[in-house]
């Protein structure tokens, strides 16, 4: 990469080769500007971050040295900076005009953590220190991926899952969606649909909701006349995928005998409506859900550990939403689009609001978010959503942490090479008597370069000057 390169995606769209996995910061949300998508850069290689106000967000590299420059008016021309210290990273506020906060406290100067929210402006980032369980390589800058409408993720993880996916999609291997109640997994179903190209249609099914001595008759049809109330006959929901996709929601909730009559549609390739004599040949792709341990079912004899076999050709598990914080503002902005339309890009809303969002755990996952969110647009009007435009629980989550500021490391801990470097920056000035350009001059070095150790090492000027 040359010096200046500013970070974009080829014009056909293939993204770089990633390189080792580490520590990384995600732009996540802009208050004022919800529908702006997010993006993720990674910081290895790198020892400082620059963050300043720009006409449009621009990410360039020089050396070891990257710039983010945000289309944020609330941002000053050179608002913070991300740097590594002995390692670890840390945030610094430029004497910027609306300051820098982390987890929603002021701070002139700050470690940060895994998780940690940095708030510049109007403008979200989130920091990850790449010793989560999350080992998959991140692209020096990378906008969201798409699976599907709808269907859009900055996470590592969950992006290389869906890009698995979109490959296994054109088969006919069947797919096992797992994860709690509200992450998507209809959606990412919908997905596979879509990508597999199949010609029928996307055909449904909640099993929970089935009434237990209805559901065979539902999902296999049945002929006129088998039974009291059967009028007409009945293809059932099988067959009605023909040709497309067939999704058994809540698999896990699906009753012993129509288990078994399950799994022989899917060994013969037939179904046989109750009543008939004769099977009919169905050809559909099946996808299957749950939020429901099934392995534990099986050994609870709940489950059918041969049905289990044929469902889970392959299997996608999906994170809950307070696992990919990171995605928050992606799908913020899919929902406003989909349930305002062209009012969508009128909608802000106060630094405040997307502290909350950032901040609570949504135990209900995506749905819980999209339920809050239409009651907080109906809430606001025509206004900026507001804190108090949410429900009691986002709300109520705990408030922001206290400031933390760094302290200067301790000599005794230094590397043998920090130490050196520590000891000889110390000789110079001790010889210039605390004067730093004269010192800079002595280590060949510029006189910025003489401040950043001063800093880092926690050197104090005074004790070097001598008495008057």
């Amino acid at each position: 990469m040359t010096s200046g390169e500013t970070l974009s995606l080829p014009a056909d769209g293939k993204r770089p080769r990633a390189g080792a996995a580490g520590a990384c910061f995600y732009v996540v949300m802009h208050a004022d500007q919800p529908l702006e998508t997010g993006a993720r850069c990674s910081l290895a290689d790198l020892d400082e971050v620059e963050i300043g106000r720009a006409e449009k967000r621009r990410i360039s590299r020089a050396g070891r040295r990257l710039s983010l420059e945000l289309p944020d008016l609330w941002v000053s021309s050179r608002h913070a900076a991300l740097s590594k210290v002995l390692g670890s990273w840390a945030i610094e506020d430029r004497q910027s005009h609306n300051g820098t906060r982390v987890n929603g406290a002021p701070v002139d100067r700050a470690p940060l953590a895994d998780g940690d929210v940095i708030e510049v402006g109007q403008t979200f980032l989130l920091f990850r220190d790449g010793n989560s369980a999350d080992e998959h390589p991140v692209d020096d800058f990378q906008e969201p991926i798409t699976l599907a409408p709808g269907l859009a993720t900055l996470s590592p993880p969950l992006a290389a899952r869906c890009e698995r996916l979109r490959d296994i999609a054109a088969s006919s291997v069947p797919v096992l969606v797992l994860g709690e109640t509200g992450t998507g997994k209809e959606l990412m179903a919908s997905a596979v649909h879509l990508l597999s190209g199949r010609a029928g249609p996307f055909q449904a099914v909640n099993c929970g909701a089935l009434p237990a001595n209805l559901v065979e008759s539902e999902l296999f049809g049945f002929r006129k006349g088998a039974f009291s109330g059967a009028t007409e006959d009945r293809p059932g929901l099988i067959r009605s995928a023909a040709r497309g996709t067939l999704f058994l929601d809540e698999i896990g909730d699906l009753p012993g005998p129509a288990q078994a009559a399950l799994l022989r549609v899917l060994q013969q390739g037939e179904v046989l409506p109750i009543g008939a004599t004769q099977p009919v040949p169905v050809d559909f792709r099946l996808v299957s859900a749950t939020h429901r341990k099934l392995d534990e079912l099986v050994a609870r004899d709940r489950f059918r550990a041969d049905l289990l076999a044929r469902i889970s050709g392959f299997t996608v598990e999906l994170p809950t939403l307070r696992q990919r914080r990171e995605d928050i503002g992606l799908i913020v902005g899919q929902l406003l689009r989909r349930h305002l339309a062209d009012r969508a890009a009128k909608t802000t809303f106060t630094a405040e609001a997307v502290r909350a969002l950032l901040r609570y755990e949504w135990p209900l996952n995506v749905r819980e978010l999209e339920r809050s969110l239409q009651a907080a647009v109906a809430l606001a009007g025509t206004g900026a959503i507001q804190l108090r435009h949410f429900p009691p629980a986002v709300t109520a989550s705990p408030g922001p942490a206290r400031p933390r500021e760094v302290s200067p490391p301790d000599a005794t801990v230094l590397s043998d090479r920090d130490r050196e470097l520590r000891d000889s920056v110390v000789a110079a000035l001790k010889a210039s008597n605390g004067n730093i350009a004269a010192a800079a001059r002595t280590l060949g070095k510029a006189r910025v370069q003489v401040q950043r150790w001063i800093k880092r090492f926690g050197i104090d000027l005074k004790e070097l000057r001598a008495p008057p």
